[in-house]
């Protein structure tokens, strides 16, 4: 199926659209061990973003998840040079602690840069319920912060129960679920139609026929960010497969900016 509503005719013939912007709440940035990115730099990822009409991206740094000595830097000093196109995430890990309370200074200390925190608990293999974690759950509560953290089906970290007991602890954050449960399609809709600071995040969701529709069906449009893991993925792709979702253009419009701009105005 080709799509051929208005807004979908705008990117076809335009690669890109005047009238929705799109808000990328799911990135990355820079090099990744065994993996070449061919854009992996801020500068080359904002190529990328003015390619396919990406308005702002925000995004946890490779070297934040993975290494502890550089920690947030690399994120902080991209968002300086380009505070009109990149949001971050504050990266916490808890396999290191005795960091947390410096990483929570950092937050503080930046919070032109950063818009909330980011957890990866499939990768740290820590639960996101590890008290490890509660200090900056915390902070993101008391703050009324985004929190955008990597979520997968049938996990025993960051599954549909981990996330059914955060959403539940920590009723002040916007909780953004990374690749929305994947494979646990109907327990992630369940968490959104059960508290309404949970969001679902499209990221890796794109290749599965039918899952788009099922979302603005069951969840709602008003509840769907638009997200693409990018270096790792491009957004034309995650784009074709909204221009060609059986879906209306108001719900392309919710998905692509409106639902990140009512989340964002208030930290930007």
């Amino acid at each position: 199926m080709i799509g051929n509503s208005e807004l979908a005719r705008e990117f076809w013939e335009t690669g890109k659209s005047a009238t929705c912007p799109i808000y990328d709440m799911h990135g990355h940035m820079g090099v990744f061990h065994s993996i070449h990115f061919p854009r992996p730099t801020a500068e080359d990822m904002i190529r990328t973003l003015d390619e396919a009409g990406v308005r702002m991206l925000t995004f946890s740094h490779h070297w934040a998840l993975f290494s502890p000595d550089q920690g947030n830097r690399p994120a902080i000093e991209a968002v300086r040079r380009h505070p009109d196109r990149l949001r971050a995430y504050c990266l916490v890990n808890p396999n290191y602690p005795e960091n947390t309370a410096a990483d929570l200074a950092q937050f503080e200390q930046h919070r032109d840069v950063f818009v909330g925190f980011k957890f990866l608990a499939g990768y740290h293999g820590i639960p996101l319920t590890d008290p490890r974690n509660a200090p900056a759950w915390e902070y993101a509560n008391e703050h009324k912060l985004l929190v955008l953290t990597h979520t997968w089906g049938h996990s025993v970290v960051d599954g549909p129960g981990v996330l059914r007991e955060i959403a539940g602890r920590y009723p002040n954050i916007k909780l953004l679920m990374g690749h929305s449960c994947h494979g646990e399609w109907d327990a992630a809709v369940a968490l959104v139609r059960d508290f309404p600071h949970v969001y679902l995040e499209l990221t890796a969701l794109f290749d599965d026929r039918g899952i788009m529709e099922k979302f603005v069906r069951e969840a709602g449009s008003d509840r769907m960010l638009f997200g693409t893991d990018l270096p790792w993925f491009d957004p034309h792709q995650a784009i074709g497969v909204l221009c060609n979702a059986d879906i209306s253009d108001d719900d392309r419009h919710n998905i692509c900016h409106r639902n990140a701009e009512k989340l964002l105005a208030p930290l930007l």
